[in-house]
């Protein structure tokens, strides 16, 4: 079949498909007789989770689906996406909390994102290639989603899901999800060494004490909103460098915004990021929580 020159006549854009992926933290830090084990059993817990969350339908009528090794991801009908972001994430991330703590083996603690465009689908090699099936895995390896999932507690927060501004858009600010905006973090999705910048947003269905206090809301908590902030969330003034807090507003010169505890290692690259009240905004760089260490010739935190 002969590749199509761009621009060179107008054809059909493809149907619009919704896409669903995930992957493991820490996948290839496993020893190589798990891989094999642990790559069947992320696709059996996303099943659980679809059939628990009561979409038969999806499950069954999943579009160009692949195993990733580390993970999987499939097409389905854009219709079922305001149930995908709520209740199956939350579903989904209950039952990896309860297959982690029984386990013997290693924890499976996922990356999630959720994204729609145009893609080819007409049962022939090829279906599911696009952009936005790029995009898809370039949101499930961005910056922040990863940063978020290795400063929450391995005890408490088992996925963090990077949803594109696309399904913010039409989905959670159109209303038509159980997912209220205030549960969400905005954030700019950079991934290291690749062409990527997308403005996305952050949801954290158990997210752990140090992410609660930096704004991060869980689930069952209740969300009362402000638009003007009070008395004890004004603007500090900003130092030249470093790091001042005050109420529920942060302001950096440089580094990464932190508060808490946090386990594991984050990587940081990036100018500026701030904080203020219910909602994050990052700079380009990884904005977590916790404490950091610097040292060597390079910072870790």
């Amino acid at each position: 079949m002969p590749v199509p020159a761009p621009y060179a006549e107008s054809r059909p854009l493809p149907p619009y498909r919704a896409l669903f992926a995930v992957d493991a933290k820490d996948f290839t830090g496993l020893p190589a007789v798990q891989h094999g084990p642990v790559s069947r059993l992320i696709p059996e817990l996303v099943d659980q989770a679809l059939e628990r969350a009561g979409l038969h339908e999806l499950r069954d009528a999943k579009r160009f689906p692949a195993n990733t090794g580390d993970g999987v991801v499939f097409g389905f009908e854009p219709a079922l996406l305001p149930f995908v972001l709520w209740p199956f994430l939350g579903v989904l991330d209950d039952i990896l909390g309860a297959y982690n703590r029984q386990c013997v083996g290693p924890r499976i603690r996922l990356r999630a994102s959720v994204h729609v465009g145009p893609l080819p689908d007409i049962d022939e090699p090829g279906d599911g290639n696009g952009t936005a099936r790029n995009d898809t895995h370039r949101l499930l390896d961005s910056r922040p989603v990863k940063a978020i999932l290795a400063a929450g507690s391995e005890q408490v927060t088992h996925l963090a899901a990077v949803i594109s501004q696309r399904v913010y858009e039409d989905v959670v600010l159109g209303a038509y999800t159980g997912l209220h905006p205030d549960r969400c973090v905005e954030v700019p999705a950079t991934v290291e060494g690749k062409n990527f910048s997308q403005r996305a947003w952050l949801y954290v269905p158990s997210p752990s004490g140090n992410l609660v206090q930096a704004g991060v809301r869980p689930r069952e908590e209740p969300v009362a909103r402000t638009d003007t902030p009070s008395a004890d969330q004004e603007t500090v003034p900003a130092a030249r460098s470093g790091t001042q807090y005050s109420g529920n507003t942060q302001h950096l010169g440089e580094g990464a915004a932190v508060m808490g505890n946090v386990g594991g290692d984050i990587a940081y690259t990036g100018r500026s990021a701030s904080y203020r009240g219910t909602n994050q905004h990052w700079g380009s760089g990884d904005n977590v929580t916790g404490d950091k260490q610097v040292g060597g010739t390079g910072n870790h935190r």
